[in-house]
């Protein structure tokens, strides 16, 4: 793509350097409309701009609708008014596909109101960390959406957003802290083709909107609920029920969670390839000898302050089908009983790129040395403490205590 611009500049530059103004006819007579509508649909944001104030005639093609279907304003955020997005609106009209308003403070309502009106084709809008934005509705033929950390969303923006577009498959709501279970009553109720959600840090949301979600989104992928501390196995038992497509689950620091509810989530969802379980402080090995019976495809897992691990899961993890071909990465931080062992049980995981190690001091540099032999390429990540000094000699009084000659 980047050659593609960079040709073209050099074309441009050339047929400017050709023709001047009074000569616009002629270029018209060289170069028909279409073939310079084609050249300028491979130029950038930048470029553009700079061909519209090189004559009329070029800025009425530069500026053409159909040269922005595409828009990514994140390095020009400092610089966006609403007033830019409502041109941009009335300008591309229907032929605007994508927009991308990440970072752009300045952007509000008044110009999202705007923008719904003229460019009702649109497909995918990032509105992430536009603070200024509350709620909206139109564009009935959006699929993607993210508004993560846009504070100011209640359960109305939700509900107006889902009825107006209910081909909607992809939904980013991370850090709306206003949504409660009302508004995931609406996703569930008018968004059966959502294949993504995400609902970090969403801490008012409990086990009743999620449920409604998995009853009303059987195409759902990938949901990310961390942080969400409220939820139970309830919502395990009922991804595994309705979801069976799921390959993505998320809940890091979700602490209700037990081996029960992923015992039904994974003798279910046979196609999970990424599980975050960072801080799922009640599950034991239990959960590891489920996942490594029912899930064949599973590629990356987070373990990490999972306390009750111990080298017997990891070592049906390492027999399990995923072992050999699948697992990629592995991460057990803080699992104060994983030891050397568990190097050993992993050592025959041909496709493991990367394990975490910090702060497990049972393992040893020698129990590392021995797992590269067999995985030469791993990226191992572990941390050692230093050695503590041995006390003074000599019957002299220390003049620090043991944490500060640690320190």
């Amino acid at each position: 793509q980047q050659t593609h611009v960079d040709f073209v500049t050099k074309l441009l530059k050339s047929l400017q350097s050709m023709f001047s103004n009074s000569d616009e006819a002629v270029i018209n007579k060289k170069l028909p409309k279409e073939l310079l509508l084609r050249i300028f649909s491979f130029l950038d944001v930048v470029t553009l701009c700079r061909c519209a104030q090189v004559s009329r005639s070029w800025n009425v093609l530069a500026l053409d609708g159909s040269n922005w279907q595409r828009i990514d304003l994140f390095d020009f955020q400092r610089d966006i008014e609403g007033r830019v997005v409502e041109n941009i609106s009335k300008r591309c009209g229907g032929f605007l596909r994508k927009l991308s308003l990440r970072g752009c403070l300045g952007v509000g309502d008044s110009a999202l109101r705007t923008f719904s009106q003229n460019c009702r084709n649109i497909e995918l809008l990032s509105l992430n960390g536009c603070t200024k934005i509350t709620d909206s509705e139109g564009c009935p033929l959006l699929e993607q959406l993210n508004i993560s950390w846009c504070d100011q969303v209640t359960k109305d923006g939700i509900q107006a957003l889902v009825r107006c577009c209910p081909g909607l498959k992809g939904l980013f709501l991370k850090g709306c802290t206003q949504l409660e279970d009302e508004a995931l009553k609406h996703i569930g109720a008018h968004c059966p083709e959502l294949v993504t959600l995400n609902l970090q840090t969403c801490s008012q949301i409990t086990d009743e909107g999620l449920i409604t979600i998995c009853r009303g989104c059987h195409h759902l992928q990938s949901l990310c609920v961390s942080g969400c501390a409220n939820i139970t196995d309830a919502i395990l038992h009922a991804l595994g029920l309705n979801c069976p497509r799921l390959r993505i689950l998320e809940v890091a620091r979700c602490s209700q969670l037990t081996d029960v509810g992923f015992t039904t989530l994974a003798r279910n969802c046979h196609e999970l390839e990424k599980m975050d379980l960072e801080e799922c402080v009640q599950i034991t090995d239990g959960t590891l000898i489920q996942l490594s019976i029912h899930c064949p495809h599973l590629q990356v897992l987070s373990l990490s302050h999972c306390e009750l691990i111990t080298d017997d899961g990891i070592r049906h993890l390492g027999s399990g089908p995923c072992a050999h071909d699948r697992l990629e990465v592995i991460e057990l931080d803080n699992c104060p009983l994983i030891t050397d062992a568990s190097l050993e049980h992993l050592k025959t995981c041909h496709s493991l790129d990367r394990i975490e190690l910090y702060d497990c001091q049972q393992i040893t540099r020698a129990g590392i040395k021995r797992l590269r032999t067999h995985l030469p390429n791993i990226k191992v990540h572990a941390y050692f403490a230093p050695v503590t000094p041995p006390p003074s000699v000599g019957g002299s009084r220390q003049r620090f205590c043991r944490c500060c000659i640690l320190l």
